[in-house]
């Protein structure tokens, strides 16, 4: 059974009981460092920092919701070669998954990484969150959990969070060491700490909060949330698959796609060191240019664009967690995230696989069984 602890809140203010918290962390003595997303003293920013003195966690922040970048890869870079000691990184519930991903791929290792994940009650886009925030970030985080977490909206002005927030069925962390409860708790007054591994537990022991029992309203305010999401992403795919339901609609549905790559770059789970795109493959004689355009009179440029995303989703719909960055990093507002979220469930659904689900569940294409897709093959063979 996990092991369940509270920190306690003073002054109705969580974010300071956080940070107190991970300050434990490290001075623990367990930990060389402890990566978590902080607010920059430079522009009004939410980043990834790696941290080893308790002292520089004044900015820390993993509530603020704004989410510049999946930082799976991050902890892949600092997991991937032996460091000779353990480092806990703070994540969202689908920046867990996707480091789960990295691992199945061999780029990244769980062995001397604690994993702290946090109930994600969304974020908005890294364009909009400044808006949101304002000067006074500390209290820009605080009214967006009294509002996320008390059913209110989410809406400011314009905009509302991502849609692959919206769209996220997975608000809760899996497979981390220690889990930062937040649905079903009342977070003026405590947060809930709760041990899923013995790596967690140890952590736990060490830092010497007080035992606790889960709120009785967790589950249900759980269970609400997800059932609020899960309508808005089958809602979501069915409108994106009747927007790209042929080519000439996937076209129109791709048409502002100017080969930046930014989704590329920004996916997680695009692993590549050389990406088929950046090579000469794709370098085309300027014959060829015209060729294509006198043959229809007009040729769109750049050429490849929808070639680009198909590619990609053959190669990451299996991987893909839906965590939007592909959306958040996109120049010309392409619904990028809805066309791979939409794809990636036909084709995990096909594999009876979930990207991130579990550490032992091998990536799809990467083990033969023999009884795979009977309609396909004709039965049994």
């Amino acid at each position: 059974m996990a092991k369940i602890a509270k920190i306690e809140v003073t002054d109705s203010n969580p974010l300071t009981s956080l940070k107190g918290f991970f300050k434990s962390l490290l001075e623990t003595g367990e930990l060389k460092g402890l990566m978590v997303p902080q607010h920059l003293p430079m522009k009004n920013v939410v980043m990834p920092t790696l941290v080893t003195d308790p002292e520089k966690l004044e900015g820390a922040d993993p509530l603020a919701p704004v989410f510049p970048l999946n930082a799976a890869k991050l902890v892949g870079r600092l997991t991937r070669k032996p460091l000779h000691g353990s480092v806990a990184a703070v994540l969202r519930p689908c920046e867990i998954r996707a480091f789960i991903e990295l691992v199945k791929l061999k780029q990244g290792s769980m062995e001397e990484v604690v994993l702290v994940g946090v109930d994600c009650p969304g974020a908005y886009s890294n364009v909009n969150y400044p808006r949101f925030a304002g000067e006074n970030r500390d209290d820009a985080t605080l009214k967006f959990l009294g509002s996320a977490l008390d059913g209110g909206s989410t809406a400011f002005e314009d905009f509302d969070i991502s849609t692959a927030c919206m769209a996220c069925e997975h608000p809760v962390p899996r497979n981390a060491d220690l889990s930062i409860g937040l649905f079903g708790v009342d977070v003026n007054k405590e947060l809930i700490i709760t041990a899923n591994t013995d790596k967690g537990e140890d952590i736990l022991d060490k830092v010497g909060l007080s035992a606790a029992e889960e709120p009785g309203a967790r589950e249900g305010a759980i269970a609400a949330l997800v059932e609020k999401r899960t309508a808005y992403r089958d809602r979501m795919f069915e409108e994106t698959s009747e927007a790209t339901s042929d080519i000439e609609k996937l076209n129109n549905y791709l048409a502002s796609c100017v080969n930046c790559y930014n989704c590329r770059v920004a996916c997680p789970v695009c692993y590549c060191r050389e990406c088929v795109f950046l090579t000469d493959a794709f370098d085309h004689e300027p014959v060829q240019y015209l060729s294509w355009a006198k043959g229809k009179g007009m040729l769109k440029m750049p050429t490849d664009t929808v070639f680009f995303h198909l590619t990609r989703l053959v190669h990451m719909s299996t991987a893909c967690v839906g965590c939007g960055q592909c959306s958040n990093a996109c120049p010309n507002n392409v619904p990028v995230v809805e066309l791979f979220k939409t794809l990636a469930s036909y084709t995990q659904k096909a594999f009876a696989y979930e990207a991130g689900r579990s550490p032992e569940e091998e990536p799809p294409l990467s083990v033969f069984h023999e009884a795979e897709f009977p309609e396909v093959t004709g039965g049994k063979h």
